[in-house]
């Protein structure tokens, strides 16, 4: 019996490349659909505050649309690493970092408005506390 080598084939770089092209597509329709879904969710309940007329709502409503679309970013961003992920050219990672550095600076004001949209809606739902001192006016 003579051993003979199994030749290993390597994947070619042009069918990596058109893999990645699709998962960078399906990320990104990903990020799409998440953002979409949250349009539809805040029109929603901006058409129910409307009709209620309650104007605390608005905030709510700001707050869901935010979040949806922090998160479609980070799908965003995510499909932008991976189409650099196979080779890149200096001009690709020159994209990247000018894409990653304007959505990081999004996300973080998304998330500093969510964070203070969020402490406002919590003020709005309890009830005022009773000052507390030790006399009492009757």
């Amino acid at each position: 019996m003579t051993s003979s080598l199994v030749a290993i084939d390597i994947l070619p770089e042009s069918a990596l490349r058109s893999m990645v092209d699709v998962m960078v597509r399906l990320i990104e329709a990903c990020g799409a659909v998440v953002i979409m879904i949250g349009a539809v969710v805040a029109i929603v309940k901006f058409a129910a505050a409307l009709t209620r007329r309650d104007i605390n709502q608005f905030s709510a409503v700001r707050l869901s649309l935010a979040r949806f679309l922090v998160l479609g970013l980070e799908f965003q961003l995510a499909a932008d690493v991976l189409r650099t992920a196979i080779s890149p050219s200096f001009a690709e990672i020159g994209k990247l970092a000018a894409i990653a550095a304007i959505r990081t600076v999004l996300n973080y004001f998304l998330n500093r408005e969510i964070a203070q949209e969020q402490r406002e809606v919590e003020s709005l739902r309890q009830p005022p506390r009773p000052a507390s001192g030790g006399s009492s006016v009757p």
